[in-house]
């Protein structure tokens, strides 16, 4: 039977959602729910691969502060599904805004993400987490020319 793309694809992206909505009005609780046992984890405070739920859950426990993130903009997303639909992975753009001067909004931060999820007993659980800053201002001077 082949897999409905559209539906996991919906899924995909509604449980993302769901836990980076979670993670912005401070409960980190929901990511460490879907983290699956064996995961992989990167970010742009790591040095080296985590490898485990609890390697993974120790790291971001000592990073988090409830970023009081007022809204967050998803761009770009694009799942890719395997043949047997039971892995997709999940890449997007992510910017969060917290309250700035004045009731207006202000960018926190601009991230790239790529979640990998796999169909584990019947529930979609995060087997690798990569999270980068995009458009890093020392990243951003070493491609224009302007670092020495």
């Amino acid at each position: 039977m082949k897999p409905n793309i559209g539906k996991i694809t919906e899924t995909i992206l509604d449980i993302e959602r769901s836990l980076n909505e979670r993670w912005s009005t401070g409960d980190c609780s929901g990511y460490f729910d879907a983290y699956s046992e064996d995961m992989t984890y990167f970010d742009c405070f790591t040095e080296k691969l985590l490898v485990g739920h609890n390697a993974v859950v120790e790291h971001l426990s000592r990073l988090y502060k409830n970023p009081h993130i007022v809204r967050n903009e998803y761009l770009n997303p694009e799942v890719a599904v395997s043949d047997s639909g039971d892995l997709a992975v999940l890449s997007y753009n992510l910017n969060t805004f917290v309250a700035g001067e004045g009731g207006g909004e202000k960018l926190l931060r601009a991230w790239n993400s790529t979640e990998v999820y796999r169909l584990i007993d019947g529930k979609w659980r995060i087997v690798n987490s990569h999270w980068s800053l995009a458009n890093h201002p020392a990243v951003m001077q070493i491609f224009s020319g302007s670092a020495s």
